[in-house]
């Protein structure tokens, strides 16, 4: 195949839509703001494995690209980051914290049922202080906002280099 052909189709499959942050600066300087308020007293590689298991639901290429490149660099396994979309027949690779806050992320991100299940926020609540639960509530709505705004504005995943954003 052509380079051209190659910049075709990805062009005609990926091409960013709009580069909302340029053009909603206030907001994304916002956002960027509520992310680094959220990620406070949580441990680096859980707020990852949170980032990358919503950005799975959600299906979104560019967060997947850069929570992956971040948890690897905050010292998390190549292995673990693996599992996490079967976190479920994979629990054994995980805490039970760990466990309790991708189950609250899922419950919290997919809201079918339009709300999250008593004994899923139970669990979560075992296993966090109130002030550390409160900010992985925030960590997750965090990250489905970006996901929201990397969705539809088609961002495109590969260029981003750990310590880039903020």
């Amino acid at each position: 195949m052509s380079s051209a052909q190659e910049t075709v189709e990805y062009a005609t499959e990926h091409a960013p839509r709009l580069e909302w942050a340029r053009h909603a600066p206030e907001v994304y300087k916002a956002m960027v703001r509520l992310d680094t308020a959220a990620r406070q007293g949580l441990d680096p590689k859980l707020y990852e494995l949170v980032k990358i298991r919503a950005s799975q639901l959600n299906h979104c290429a560019f967060c997947l690209d850069m929570h992956t490149k971040d948890a690897l660099a905050a010292g998390e396994s190549v292995e673990r980051i693996v599992q996490l979309s079967a976190w479920e027949e994979s629990r054994h690779f995980y805490t039970e914290k760990e466990l309790a806050a991708i189950e609250l992320t899922e419950a919290v991100t997919v809201l079918t049922e339009g709300f999250v299940p008593d004994e899923v926020y139970e669990r979560a609540a075992k296993q966090f202080e109130e002030a550390e639960l409160a900010r992985l509530i925030a960590a997750i709505t965090v990250i489905n906002a970006w996901n929201r705004f990397g969705v539809t504005t088609r961002m495109a995943p590969g260029h981003y280099r750990p310590g880039q954003h903020g």
